[in-house]
């Protein structure tokens, strides 16, 4: 009997518990059905809905205040206006380098408001940067220079989104890059690097604006606009429809070699930005034909005038990657199937001299130092008081050279005659046929020095066993191996 009034009375707490559970839902429904009523009062007023007011307020000022503020010298320009900036906003520009060119051209857009700015480069950022790569500071050397750039550009623009590809650009990774974004800008240096930027940005359909510059010059040209599959006549034409072949390995001159003044390289990255603008503003109008016809802009600082335009045809009707013919896919790109380094040859230059035609720059200091004790008595030619061959241009050899060294630069020598038409006027004395002096050749980094070595032989220099070689290296192992003080540039 116990057990059984037990159990009711649990029962009876048990629905107790129950119904005090109810009634503390029946309340919570309550006040939340409370807060709905006033959360709806709230976004109706006398003029309606307010919700749908912020809505149509956001429509009517599609840009942020300070955007408004800070982009508006543009936008009353009437190329621009407030369509032309908020289809700046939309835009996604990937540039390929962040140098020379890439760091104008970036600076620009970023300060511009285009929305997505995408930068591919390995390099990390060197002191020898910094005179032209204006985004770079000097605190960042040795920092990746995408990350580098992107910091400076936060700094200058934090509205659009920044993306750093920390990677030399490949065949295989180009197509998956270039895929998600609307213009291409080719800011390299080198000419494999070059027709691999334009045959994936034809094959994907994005517009390319490439640039160049070496020591005063620059070129500037605007590629595949309007964009069009392959075998469209009516698309821009191509890298390759410019140039077909690659120049030769040996005649590509960096501006590590050659030299290039900063403002002359930052116009060609301003003007690569400027055309970037200009794509991304100009409504589109499903039109056939750009309104101007292709055309390379030439730039030349020490010119008058500084500008000049040469127009282009239109896509080569056998070109392998924009034409009917197109040999060049994506497949062929990303399986390595088209090899841009064969196609363009090897940066490095091959040995043009025997073993026994090179010499260290501790060879050529010993050789020098047996000749001063020696006096020229001894009859080993090496022992003979030498000549030494300095082939850098003439700016190269103010910086820094040897003491006693003759500066004859190596364009000099190439367009010398051959000994059947009479030595060239730039022999000095010493090394004329009738001497036995040895002859040394010595330039910044190897190169011309063996190219100087066989012309002189060539002329004859070399009879009687005559010793000419050069000094293996250049000046970069000069450096190393003799003199730390000496001018890195």
């Amino acid at each position: 009997m116990d057990t059984l009034e037990d159990n009711c009375a649990s029962l009876r707490a048990q629905i107790a518990s129950t119904e005090a559970q109810l009634a503390g839902l029946k309340r919570d429904l309550a006040n939340a059905e409370k807060a709905a009523a006033a959360a709806k009062s709230e976004n109706i007023g006398p003029a309606g809905n307010r919700k749908e007011a912020r809505i149509a307020y956001k429509q009517q000022w599609p840009l942020e205040q300070e955007e408004y503020k800070r982009y508006g010298r543009q936008m009353i320009v009437s190329q621009i206006g407030l369509p032309g900036q908020l289809r700046l906003r939309s835009a996604k520009v990937l540039l390929v380098g962040a140098g020379g060119l890439g760091c104008p051209a970036a600076q620009y857009l970023a300060g511009a408001g285009v929305g997505t700015i995408g930068m591919v480069d390995g390099d990390t950022v060197e002191v020898s940067n910094l005179h032209r790569q204006v985004l770079h500071r000097s605190q960042n050397v040795g920092k990746y220079k995408v990350d580098s750039a992107i910091e400076s550009l936060k700094d200058l623009n934090p509205h659009p989104t920044y993306i750093a590809h920390r990677t030399h650009l490949t065949p295989a990774e180009a197509p998956a890059i270039f895929e998600g974004y609307d213009i291409i800008l080719d800011c390299t240096d080198n000419p494999a690097s070059r027709y691999l930027i334009s045959d994936t940005a034809v094959l994907l359909g994005k517009p390319l604006v490439s640039a160049s510059a070496l020591r005063t010059d620059g070129q500037l040209v605007v590629l595949n606009n309007p964009p069009r599959p392959p075998g469209d006549k009516h698309g821009g034409p191509c890298y390759r429809c410019v140039f077909p072949k690659p120049p030769p390995a040996d005649s590509v001159v960096s501006c590590a070699d050659g030299g290039i003044i900063g403002p002359v390289v930052g116009t060609m990255g301003v003007l690569q930005a400027l055309e970037t603008i200009k794509l991304i503003t100009t409504p589109c109008d499903n039109i056939s034909q750009p309104k101007d016809s292709p055309a390379m802009h030439l730039f030349s600082a020490y010119a008058d005038p500084l500008f000049r335009k040469i127009r282009l045809r239109s896509r080569r009707a056998n070109c392998a990657v924009c034409s009917s013919e197109a040999t060049v896919t994506l497949d062929t790109i990303k399986s390595g199937s088209t090899d841009y380094v064969f196609f363009c040859g090897s940066a490095s230059l091959p040995s043009l001299l025997s073993p026994s035609e090179r010499v260290s720059p501790r060879d050529y200091l010993a050789s020098q130092s047996e000749n001063d004790d020696s006096k020229g008595e001894s009859s080993d030619p090496s022992s003979k008081s030498p000549v030494l061959i300095d082939v850098r241009d003439e700016a190269q050899f103010g910086i820094c050279n040897l003491e006693n060294s003759i500066n004859v630069p190596i364009s000099t020598i190439l367009a010398s005659s051959t000994s059947s038409e009479g030595l060239p006027s730039w022999l000095p004395p010493d090394i004329s046929p009738g001497s036995s002096n040895p002859i040394y050749v010595v330039c910044r980094l190897g190169n011309d020095s063996q190219v100087a070595v066989r012309k002189l032989k060539d002329l004859g220099l070399g009879q009687n066993d005559r010793f000419i070689a050069d000094i293996k290296g250049g000046f970069r192992a000069w450096r190393e191996q003799i003199d730390p003080e000496w001018p890195e540039y």
